[in-house]
């Protein structure tokens, strides 16, 4: 393990309560901006696009992982917690990149990758030569059943069995993702003292916080239950798609178990050793995940946020699900915080999952926009959403993703949303890069490249930039309490409420006007420098097609 550098900075006056509310703007670095000419983004290509993040009034950057790995998961498969890959550049190149976000204001989140690591990690190695070594039992060993079959019937969301044959100790280990990405055994303390070793390493060197990957899937039940079947009509596709039998088991003791609320304290217990240190997990699971979040949130010793799938999946958004999501969110998890997201780099675009068919796509896009950072939580952006980039159509050829290969055509994987974002829309490759990308960059895509947007007041980039700074200006839409208000079809309306001050926020989901009745003959004042044109008189607040208003009380 290299030695971490400690960051000597001065001591300015510490908001360790930073993270609520803020605005995280994800970096997928694969497909970011690459400055070598490989055709794959790096670390110096994000510190060069640093001041676009910054120019749109996001609180953080969250990058995707950039550690050493064989890239079979393409960084999820991790073989070196404490070193760059040397595809994304070097330790140094990443000191400067924390020093640059740190130069714009920008908090530094990194993707931490623990429930599992590479085949290809020295931990993994040396654990699989022996049944005797020191690390024997730091990976998941099972034997064989009498029939030679597995230890029991749990899957990995990547298709097949969750259990690998190893030859050289004649055992199984899990993995809940790729065979070639084994699960750690963190019913191990060792384990759980070495990945917080890795953390510690990183925060040493100047992040404000990480995003930890699929937090609950750290623990499995040691007794190997097999998962029961779930009824079909309560299979739900939005952590694997429908073509996954994964969907049909109910996952209570492959992931999800009580061992780790202890574990995630001793994280805690790391972080609040630094100033302002913060985590946003994972969950993922289909049935329960709600109350995963409440749990793994509660009280603060515990991590301080979760970010959950609830308007990730293929369901379209809707007013009722948005009231019904938060709603349940503050019932299960009443002194929780959730981060809420509406892409990543896991599932489709939302420009194309939600925005096909609208009658006007980036007036929609613009409204889901304002709904999003104005919910009560922290707020996700994914890279290209501000352009309104839609979800790639690739040929198999050109597919790199595993799980798109092994689903296609029914689900095509995830390299639709991860091809590489456009700048410049005349430039070879849209200004991603000077060689052929590792993936290619859509035709249509080019067309919404920054330099087209930039400075023209009726796109989507100005408008996230425009309603990022009124965010700003009115505290209660990042740290208030909400209260939903009477709406109807497709609209959503509710307040937001931080000390003294109370915020009216309406918006239309649909095509077609609609209106908000508020109740009572009060005057209603609006706020300016949103975007919106919504109206509003005596408790009655007019909105057109995929409309907005916000405001307060007279």
């Amino acid at each position: 393990m290299q030695a971490a550098r400690k960051i000597e900075r001065p001591e300015p006056a510490v908001d360790r309560d930073w993270w609520r509310g803020a605005v995280i703007y994800q970096i997928y670095p694969r497909s970011y901006q690459d400055s070598n000419g490989d055709g794959i983004g790096d670390l110096r290509g994000i510190i060069r696009r640093l001041p676009h993040i910054a120019s749109l009034g996001a609180d953080a950057i969250w990058i995707s992982p950039f550690f050493k790995s064989p890239m079979k998961d393409f960084g999820y498969d991790v073989s070196d917690y404490c070193d760059v890959d040397p595809m994304f550049g070097t330790l140094a190149d990443f000191d400067a990149l924390v020093d640059e976000a740190h130069r714009l204001g920008l908090k530094v989140m990194i993707d931490q990758v623990i429930s599992h690591t590479s085949d290809e990690h020295p931990w993994f190695k040396e654990s699989r030569a022996s049944h005797d070594n020191p690390k024997a039992d730091w990976f998941v060993w099972a034997d064989a059943r009498p029939d030679g079959t597995p230890p029991n019937n749990w899957l990995s969301i990547f298709g097949g069995s969750a259990w690998q044959w190893d030859t050289r100790r004649l055992q199984y280990y899990l993995h809940n993702f790729l065979a070639e990405q084994p699960d750690l055994n963190f019913h191990n303390p060792a384990v759980q003292d070495a990945v917080l070793d890795a953390t510690r390493f990183w925060l040493e060197r100047g992040v404000d916080g990480f995003r930890l990957d699929t937090i609950n899937f750290y623990f499995h039940s040691v007794g190997l239950e097999n998962n029961p079947a779930l009824p079909k009509e309560q299979r739900n596709d939005s952590i694997a798609p429908s073509v996954n039998p994964y969907n049909y088991q109910d996952h209570l003791y492959d992931k999800s178990q009580p061992d780790n609320l202890g574990f995630l304290e001793r994280f805690r217990a790391l972080l609040d050793e630094y100033p302002a240190a913060a985590a946003v997990g994972e969950v993922g699971d289909a049935q329960r995940g709600l109350e995963i979040v409440a749990a793994y949130t509660a009280g603060d010793h515990r991590v301080q946020m979760c970010y959950s799938f609830d308007f990730l999946g293929p369901e379209k958004i809707s007013a009722p699900k948005v009231r019904n999501v938060l709603e349940t969110f503050g019932r299960e998890a009443s002194d929780g915080w959730s981060c809420w997201a509406f892409s990543n780099h896991d599932v489709m675009r939302h420009a194309s999952r939600w925005g096909e068919g609208e009658t006007d796509r980036t007036a929609y896009l613009k409204v889901l926009s304002a709904l999003l950072m104005s919910l009560r939580g922290s707020v996700c952006i994914y890279q290209g959403e501000e352009l309104g980039l839609g979800e790639a159509e690739l040929s198999f050829e050109d597919l790199q993703d595993p799980y798109g290969i092994r689903f296609w055509p029914e689900f095509k994987g995830r390299d639709g949303c991860r091809t590489p974002m456009v700048w410049e829309s005349k430039a070879q490759n849209a200004g991603f890069s000077t060689a052929k990308p590792w993936l290619p960059v859509p035709a249509e895509h080019k067309a919404l490249a920054v330099d087209t947007q930039m400075g023209d007041q009726n796109s989507l980039l100005e408008h996230y930039r425009r309603f990022l700074a009124f965010r700003r200006g009115h505290p209660a839409l990042a740290k208030g309490d909400i209260a939903f208000l009477p709406s109807h079809g497709d609209t959503v309306a509710f307040t937001r409420r931080e000390g003294n001050e109370e915020i009216v926020c309406a918006f239309n989901l649909g095509s077609q006007p609609a209106v908000v009745e508020l109740g009572g003959s009060a005057a209603l004042q609006p706020f300016s420098g949103h975007g919106f044109s919504g109206k509003a008189e005596a408790g009655t607040i007019r909105l057109g097609a995929y409309g907005a208003w916000f405001g307060r009380r007279a």
